[in-house]
This record gives structure tokens, C-alpha cells and sequence, in this order.
């Protein structure tokens, strides 16, 4: 008797080992995940003297403003690259730029938590975020599924609803990167498709204009990102155009 228990024993081991293998599924995808885009983290190294500038910006100038941009390297370089287009934009509004370069949905979000938006009123933020979530670690796997970009941008745009409730959301798809075609544009196009679910028509609003950053080729022009990332001054003209009539809607002029 003792020995036909062992065996039963021994060999339902075995079948949920089989199951396992047959799965491919390694023993720590047993264990819940838990999405790190949705995990407010501060910054470190050198890049913490731009955090801080930005929270100090916020501080220091509360009040009322028509558009405030909010994202990473590519919403930090309108001071930058842009900076010609940033003062045009400069003369027609009252704006204020919270980008940090490198910065991701978490970060972003932590930025939230040291009150970055709390004295700030602007009339629409215009929001891009998700790109440095979206590339793979050295040893060529993901930190971040699609979906977990999804919910950290998501959670941002529910924040600015919840910690700005009178600001009009202008969420832009994640701009398409890479010289060429490759894994990691699609991966954005894809998670863009479902960001533009998001638009109510009221309060969120989405805008797509990636693919004027494309050639026929599918190549993106040195003359427009010279990195295929960041966009140079030709490049954030194109930002400025694409975006102008849909701020003109959302601040109310005629």
C-alpha cells in the first residue's frame, strides 16, 4: 500500500512537471507580475539636476496656464532643438514645459507625486510618454509588456484628469523610431493603435501624426530626427504645425 502511494505521488509530479515543460513556461511566470510602468520611482545619477528643475519650476510658478507639455527627452528638447519653434508657440500662449530627458511612465509619475501639477491650471496638456519603456535590456528581453506601457501612459492620462480636472488632455502617440523598420516601431504603433481609445471627445483627445516623421520608405530622414529619436528644429515644426488646430479647438478660439 505504501508503495503504490509513492507511486501516485511521484507520478502526479511528474505530469505537472510535463505540464510545464510543455508550456515553455519558466517556474517564475507562476509568480503574479507586477508592472513597474505603474510604479511611481524618482530618478538617479546627473539626470536628478533636470528632475528637480522641473518640480522647482512648478513650484516656483503656479498659476494659470493655456498649454503645459509633459513627457521625456522629446518634450525637453522644445528648449533645445526647438527652441526657435518653443518661442513662436511662447508668443501666442502662456506655456510651461515639464520634459525630462530619459524619463518613463514611472517616473513621470513620481514627478505627479512631488507636485508637479498641484498650483499649476492649464487649459490642455499636451502629453508623450512611453518611448524609453519600450526598448529591451542588454540582454535582449523586455522589462515592459505592451500592455504595461499601455496602463503607465493610461495612468498618467488619469491622473492629470484627477489631479487637473478642468484641463483638456492632448495625448500624442509615441512618435515612430529607428532609422528603418524594426520590432521596436511596431511595438509603438501598436500600443498607439489602443492609446486612441482613450479619446472621449470631451475631456482626453488623441493625435497621431508619427507617420509625417516617415519617408516613403519607411526610413526616418536625417534632416528631420538626426538620431531617428529626437526631433531637430524642421522636426518640431512639424510638432507645432500638427498640433495648432486642435489647440486652437481645445483653447477655445474662433
Amino acid at each position: 500500500m505504501k508503495n503504490q502511494i509513492l507511486l501516485v505521488v511521484a507520478l502526479t509530479v511528474a505530469i505537472q512537471f510535463n505540464s510545464l515543460a510543455q508550456t515553455n513556461a519558466p517556474m517564475d511566470a507562476l509568480v503574479t507580475h507586477k508592472n513597474l510602468a505603474i510604479i511611481p520611482v524618482p530618478r538617479t545619477g546627473g539626470i536628478t539636476n533636470r528632475q528637480t528643475l522641473v518640480l522647482q519650476r512648478a513650484k516656483e510658478n503656479p498659476g494659470d496656464y493655456d498649454i503645459e507639455f509633459i513627457g521625456d527627452s522629446i518634450t525637453q528638447g522644445w528648449e533645445s532643438a526647438g527652441k526657435n519653434v518653443w518661442k513662436d508657440i511662447g508668443d501666442k500662449y502662456k506655456i510651461i514645459n515639464f520634459g525630462v530627458s530619459g524619463d518613463r511612465t514611472e517616473h513621470v509619475l513620481w514627478r505627479f507625486e512631488q507636485g508637479q501639477l498641484d498650483g499649476i491650471k492649464a487649459k490642455v496638456a499636451v502629453v508623450m510618454i512611453g518611448t524609453n519603456n519600450s526598448g529591451k535590456n542588454k540582454d535582449g528581453t523586455d522589462t515592459y509588456s505592451d500592455a504595461d506601457i499601455l496602463e503607465g501612459v493610461t495612468t498618467i492620462v488619469n491622473q492629470i484628469r484627477t489631479r487637473q480636472p478642468d484641463t483638456k488632455v492632448l495625448l500624442l502617440g509615441i512618435f515612430p523610431r529607428g532609422r528603418g523598420f524594426n520590432p521596436q516601431r511596431g511595438r509603438l504603433l501598436e500600443i498607439n493603435q489602443v492609446l486612441a481609445k482613450l479619446d472621449d471627445g470631451k475631456n482626453i483627445f488623441y493625435l497621431d501624426f508619427g507617420s509625417q516623421y516617415v519617408e516613403k520608405d519607411g526610413s526616418i530622414s536625417r534632416s528631420i530626427m538626426p538620431d531617428a529619436l529626437h526631433p531637430n528644429e524642421a522636426g518640431y515644426k512639424i510638432w507645432a504645425s500638427a498640433i495648432a488646430p486642435k489647440l486652437k479647438e481645445l483653447l477655445g478660439e474662433k
